[in-house]
């Protein structure tokens, strides 16, 4: 449906669930391209998984990353895409061929990823327990922004809506207004919880409309600012935030807020349960909640850019809210008429004749004289929606789809050739090297392509030890401890073995238990401590 017919003055918000997203692998994080056509989802795997939102059919998959995928962010003009791990690499990716362009390794985790929003050349980098970093692909450089307190690096940051600055927030509540091009700082404000008290920043999101962002912070309530404000205020300024977004009900904290695609819509996914809340915010009432199943947690939430639809992540799986979808006829012909029972209808005498004998022909007059003015069918208008306030024309180089080739199963070896009895042992030959060749095609391992450059970004001060968040779940601590230990009776190479065997006692498959498995496992590694037979080989 074309976007101009959007219906703008009802209820912009999702009301119920729309159906799911199965990505095979577990999804993690999600984020649509700029015109809502395409949702990249990054999951457990290490593989980022492209929709084609229209269809809600897989349009590509890009096996991108060994450890899961953290975070995503597209480009302007929809071409290209960069992403974190947890393995702290941070890797960008050209979308339609699915190749690597450039990767950077960092000393610690990585938190989130953001593309300058006019300038795809930089990209802003928020590593653990570290200053942010903003990178310049074209020569492989980086900037570390400066922060308030050297002792406080729990830092988020984001570029504001044209890119012009960089807001940063710490744990102390402190936020920082930066010049993205020299990183001189602007304006600065803290966060207060009422009385001198600070709070944790943990997020800090912009509006795709108009000067709004919003901060997410720890004592559960999201405030809700005027950019134009901050900057009026200048360093260290007291601005007034617009609203206090709050559950004070439960006291929910807060693992995702974000803005609807028009800025008028808040919303807020629960830390605790699969719960959304919807808040308008120039009135600042809660709207709506929207529901999920019961016991699982959020990962992510992400509005359509155009739409009243959210996605959000629990569980693995993308969940899609949506309206419910009521079809009113009578809003397509006003003087169409919905009937609860069958109506006799009365024909008017001259209805069906070709010509009404009786009908005297009125003077063309106003909009009937129009009618027979040329139209103009050929150029094309820009959609609104997708144009910024300081554009007139839409990007003409911009990705919005994604092309998908017809999958065939099982093809013919060689419809149009002659038997395989007839061919000559030369040619079998070489159709059998063309085979591995396309059977190497097939599994997606191309021919070699050029490796891409990877840089080594070196952050003073910076742990090298620490864990992603997303790694460090509930149970780690325990399975840890377990692999830590060595079972009795394990002697010589075998901890120098990267794998350990699981001992099973006859063919039903059971584990051993207790002094039983010590005894075979000290039989095992008798030879192992003689020979290292296997530790040779690896």
């Amino acid at each position: 449906m074309n976007l101009e017919l959007l219906e703008s003055f009802g209820q912009n918000y999702p009301e119920e669930a729309d159906g799911t997203l199965d990505c095979i692998s577990m999804a993690l994080t999600c984020t649509f391209n700029r015109w809502g056509t395409l949702l990249a989802v990054g999951c457990n795997d290490g593989r980022i998984v492209i929709w084609d939102f229209l269809t809600r059919g897989i349009a590509k998959i890009i096996s991108a990353h060994i450890h899961p995928v953290c975070s995503l962010c597209w480009s302007r003009d929809g071409h290209k895409l960069v992403s974190a791990s947890t393995d702290n690499i941070v890797s960008q990716w050209d979308v339609l061929s699915g190749d690597c362009d450039q990767r950077f390794r960092f000393p610690s985790p990585i938190l989130k990823v953001q593309y300058h929003p006019r300038d795809q050349n930089k990209v802003l980098v928020c590593p653990m327990k570290s200053a942010p970093v903003m990178l310049t692909l074209s020569d492989s450089k980086h900037v570390v922004l400066p922060v308030d307190d050297d002792s406080d690096l729990n830092v988020v940051a984001s570029f504001d809506r044209r890119g012009e600055y960089i807001y940063t927030g710490n744990a102390k509540g402190k936020i920082l207004v930066l010049k993205t091009d020299s990183q001189d700082l602007v304006a600065s404000f803290r966060v207060t919880t009422g009385t001198s008290n600070t709070t944790a920043i943990k997020s800090i999101e912009f509006a795709r409309k108009g000067s709004c962002f919003l901060i997410n912070t720890a004592d559960r309530i999201i405030r809700v600012y005027d950019g134009r404000e901050i900057l009026t205020c200048g360093r260290d300024g007291e601005p007034e935030p617009m609203q206090k977004l709050q559950d004070l009900v439960n006291r929910t904290p807060w693992k995702k807020c974000c803005f609807s695609g028009d800025g008028e819509y808040i919303v807020a996914g629960s830390a605790r349960q699969h719960a959304l809340y919807i808040w308008e915010k120039s009135i600042g009432n809660l709207v709506k909640i929207l529901h999920g199943t019961r016991g699982e947690l959020l990962l992510d939430v992400a509005w359509h850019p155009v739409r009243p639809i959210i996605a959000s992540i629990s569980s693995g799986v993308v969940s899609i809210w949506a309206q419910n979808q009521v079809e009113n006829w009578s809003a397509f012909a006003p003087d169409f008429k919905e009937l609860d029972e069958n109506v006799e209808y009365e024909e008017r005498e001259s209805e069906f004749d070709i010509e009404d004998e009786d009908k005297s022909e009125p003077e063309q007059t106003g909009a009937d004289a129009a009618e027979d003015e040329e139209v103009d069918v050929t150029s094309v208008d820009p959609i609104a929606a997708f144009c910024s306030s300081d554009e007139e024309l839409e990007d003409s180089k911009a990705l919005l789809y994604l092309p998908i080739a017809p999958e065939v199963e099982d093809p013919e070896e060689n419809p149009y050739g002659p038997p395989p009895d007839a061919v000559p042992t030369s040619l079998m030959d070489e159709g059998a090297s063309s085979e591995k060749k396309r059977q190497s095609s097939a599994d997606g391992s191309q021919p070699p392509k050029k490796k891409p450059k990877t840089t080594n970004i070196e952050l003073q001060g910076v742990p090298n030890d620490e864990v992603h968040p997303l790694l460090g779940v509930k149970g780690d601590g325990k399975s840890k401890k377990k692999q830590a230990g060595r079972p009795k009776g394990a002697k010589g190479k075998e901890k120098d073995s990267p794998f350990k065997p699981k001992l099973y006692k006859g063919d039903r498959g059971l584990p051993l238990e207790g002094s039983t498995k010590g005894k075979v496992q000290a039989e095992l590694s008798q030879p192992l401590a003689a020979g290292g037979a296997i530790s040779e080989l690896l």
